[in-house]
């Protein structure tokens, strides 16, 4: 894993972080029948409106659940992107991350995006600020730029390629058969995974998932040693030490197909819980156990659940679709040159 001595390291993106979810206000639990008229409520805007939920396995059930209920969708950063470009909603309702919000305005950009929350973002864009990450490109001109969705509009303007998790080994893979050297970004385990996967000529940014982070391999092979008979399902952003022992590792999407097909009744799953309500879904008889994080009394700032996913909720869904709020725009001459990485990304998952 080459790294240049003028390296930009975003990877301590601590009190970025902090700043966040020091925005993030404890909503008092809604009662049955407030659930009720709230969910009513949007599924009349929806109509009224030409709108649709697309929503991403992180979010919170009820979201999903909604999603499903009202033709919408949930699903990962990549089908979340095809469906909302396919689908005839004249309004988009992104519930996720704010990159998912921008990405679904740059693939359609004649459609109104509204977001729950535009408070809501991800360690990963926080630790690629645009300006830094241009810089470090500008340092190696003769490199691929291959950027992974989880990063800002403006980043993804730079990349020759954008990749989801589903796809990033396919897509590197290819470029290095083209005999290309590659600038990675941001998640440097997934970067480290996929480098390995490959054998490609990878140079590193160094950002990580405050979520994916956490997961800690002892805690891990002691739950094993509990639960002999269980498969361990890993997201590749976890550390390598986390990927070593994993029976599986792969996207959301992956994880819950694999869930599927595994033999074992019980699953221990590194990622975000919220994928529990999908993957619970697909394999109904089988126990599903998250996998120990760093816990509280260590560095935990997530315990497998992203903080900004849960700033979505049913009351400032509401809000969005009754106000207007939350509406993403993206400068034009960023989302041209966003969109020719984002086409490719599309372009090669049809043709695998």
């Amino acid at each position: 894993m080459p790294q240049d001595p003028n390296f930009i390291s975003s990877n301590d993106a601590t009190a970025l972080v902090q700043d966040y979810l020091n925005k993030v206000s404890i909503e008092e639990p809604l009662s049955d029948h407030q659930l009720l008229l709230i969910r009513q409520q949007i599924k009349q805007l929806l109509v009224k409106k030409n709108a649709v939920i697309v929503a991403h396995y992180y979010t919170d059930p009820l979201i999903q659940a909604l999603a499903e209920e009202t033709g919408g969708v949930v699903a990962d950063s990549l089908e979340m992107a095809r469906f909302g470009s396919r689908h005839s909603a004249e309004t988009l309702i992104v519930a996720g991350v704010k990159f998912m919000g921008e990405t679904a305005k740059i693939l359609t950009p004649n459609k109104k995006v509204l977001m729950p929350t535009l408070e809501a973002t991800c360690s990963l864009d926080i630790g690629c600020p645009a300006d830094q990450f241009n810089a470090f490109c500008d340092q190696h001109p003769d490199r691929t730029v291959v950027v992974y969705a989880n990063t800002s509009a403006e980043v993804k303007a730079r990349a020759d390629w954008v990749v989801t998790s589903s796809i990033a080994v396919d897509v590197v893979e290819h470029l290095d058969s083209l005999g290309e050297k590659i600038i990675w970004a941001p998640d440097k385990y997934l970067g480290a995974y996929v480098e390995k996967q490959t054998g490609a000529d990878m140079l590193m940014w160094n950002g990580s998932c405050i979520v994916h982070e956490e997961f800690k391999a002892k805690g891990i092979i002691d739950l094993k040693q509990v639960y002999k008979d269980s498969a361990v399902l890993v997201h590749p952003e976890s550390p390598q030490s986390v990927v070593d022992i994993a029976d599986v590792v792969g996207s959301t999407s992956q994880l819950i197909a694999a869930a599927k097909s595994l033999p074992q009744q019980r699953l221990i799953v590194a990622t975000d819980q919220g994928i529990f309500y999908k993957m619970q879904q697909a394999v109904p008889d089988k126990e599903l156990i998250i996998a120990p994080t760093g816990g509280s009394g260590a560095t935990c700032r997530s315990c497998a659940n992203c903080p900004w996913m849960g700033m979505n909720s049913l009351k400032n869904l509401l809000h969005c679709l009754e106000s207007g709020s939350g509406e993403i725009s993206v400068e034009s001459t960023v989302a041209g040159l966003a969109t020719t990485a984002l086409d490719r990304m599309l372009d090669f998952k049809k043709t695998t």
